[in-house]
């Protein structure tokens, strides 16, 4: 709970006129006493071993109540980000829109050769067209995860039918990988946009030898594994100075500390 408070607490600060809506197993029975926060309820089998199994069909539900709204109040239109709780917004991800205007929907990729694409972060244009082609795209990964990698369902077989679905289209896409620049490809008439991790979901360095240092332009920061105790380290040193820049060079000087936690 800690860690969800502080990830809500870095999009009021970044991100002060978006909405946070946790998508969550209606057993939790928690709340979020913080403005513009909601949870959401979606019935599923959030159990360990089902649980990114759980997370794709629940962004996929999610999707279906927003195309079920009524049509006047899809006029006004409100993008979406998934993303993980262990993630830091320090920038205003709004520019990704405004940015970038053909695309359906945005995954963030890496130089890494069997999972380069993290499914930490997923954005959706909130258009009645750009909803149901994300939604379509989130299904045909649903498909590949439920027949291929259910034996790695309980971590990593997300990121696995992401990849199959992705390089199965695009035979271009392994090349653009290695290259920290953002591209664009069509699936199946839906037109994906691939940001760099570097910048929209850049993980700090962990123990000795991994001080790489920090891409200037980072607006996202995912606290992976043991590295969640920096994300509260991080979050407290900001809220005393009220200063994005220590806060950075903390999150960077940690290249030098393994945590654990």
């Amino acid at each position: 709970m800690a860690i969800l408070d502080i990830f809500v607490n870095f999009i009021q600060v970044s991100m002060p006129r978006s909405n946070v809506i946790i998508l969550t197993d209606p057993a939790s029975q928690f709340s979020m006493e913080k403005s513009s926060t909601t949870v959401l309820p979606i019935q599923g089998d959030y159990s360990r071993g089902n649980l990114m199994l759980q997370r794709i069909m629940s962004y996929i539900t999610f999707l279906e109540q927003r195309l079920k709204e009524h049509p006047e109040r899809l006029k006004c239109i409100n993008h979406y980000i998934f993303t993980d709780s262990d993630i830091a917004l320090v920038g205003n991800l709004g520019q990704i829109f405004e940015k970038y205007h053909d695309f359906h929907l945005a995954l963030t990729f890496r130089n890494n050769k069997d999972q380069p694409l993290n499914s930490g972060f997923i954005a959706v244009r909130g258009t009645s067209d750009g909803i149901l082609r994300a939604k379509a795209f989130l299904q045909e990964v649903l498909e590949v995860y439920s027949t291929k990698y259910m034996k790695a369902s309980r971590m990593l077989g997300d990121q696995l039918a992401l990849a199959w679905v992705v390089k199965s289209h695009l035979t271009f896409a392994t090349k653009k990988f290695s290259r920290p620049e953002a591209f664009s490809g069509d699936i199946n008439g839906k037109l994906v946009l691939f940001l760099p991790c570097l910048i929209y979901n850049w993980t700090p360095p962990e123990g000795a030898g991994q001080f790489h240092g920090m891409p200037l332009d980072v607006q996202v920061v995912h606290f992976k594994g043991s590295r969640k105790r920096l994300m509260l380290e991080s979050w407290n040193l900001f809220n005393s100075t009220s200063n994005l820049s220590d806060m950075l060079c903390l999150i960077l000087g940690s290249g030098r500390t393994k945590y654990d936690f």
